[in-house]
């Protein structure tokens, strides 16, 4: 890192770069190559009103926010792996990984007229010594200035995996929802 350059300023650097290719070369069609990835995007000001609502613990407006078909990805071989669809399988997704006391602190959001990008570092309050402090990613589609869908991309799969089967040794989220 440079003089005076902290972690911090190293990590969105990087992030600010990752998301200006992600968004600025999206070829598939001719609206996604016109589109120039920006911080202050109509819809990055939805995901952040989410991130408001959510640390709130605001569910109805979380609800309003989220369209109701809504699929969250999350990658990985562990108890809360798995596409979550609708908004009631999501919630309780967030409900099993609040029993983790997760923290986040953003990095960095960027967005276009389908996707925001959401860079942060996001880690564990456990009181035992097997927390986490991980860089993770969501990328976020939106469709009818609600969220559609999410897609979480952990810094380090292994390190999250390991995570969640120590802190979760339970069924998958679909099955605890009755």
């Amino acid at each position: 890192m440079a003089n005076g350059q902290t972690r911090k300023d190293f990590l969105k650097f990087g992030a600010v770069s990752a998301v200006s290719l992600f968004l600025g070369s999206q070829s598939s069609s001719r609206e996604a190559i016109a589109q120039t990835p920006s911080t202050d995007h109509p819809n990055v000001a939805i995901v952040q009103r989410y991130y408001q609502a959510y640390g709130r613990g605001d569910l109805a407006t979380v609800r309003e926010i989220f369209a109701p078909d809504i699929t969250w990805i999350i990658p990985g071989h562990h108890p809360l792996a798995g596409t979550k669809r609708g908004v009631d399988e999501v919630l309780a997704f967030f409900d099993q990984l609040a029993k983790a006391q997760f923290k986040a602190e953003v990095l960095f959001l960027g967005g276009n007229d389908n996707y925001v990008v959401d860079v942060h570092r996001g880690w564990s309050n456990l009181e035992q010594d097997e927390n986490i402090d991980e860089l993770w990613s969501l990328l976020f589609r939106i469709e009818n200035s609600r969220i559609a869908e999410a897609i979480n991309f952990p810094g380090n799969q292994h390190v999250a995996d390991a995570f969640f089967w120590k802190t979760y040794a339970l069924k998958p989220i679909p099955d605890r929802l009755v």
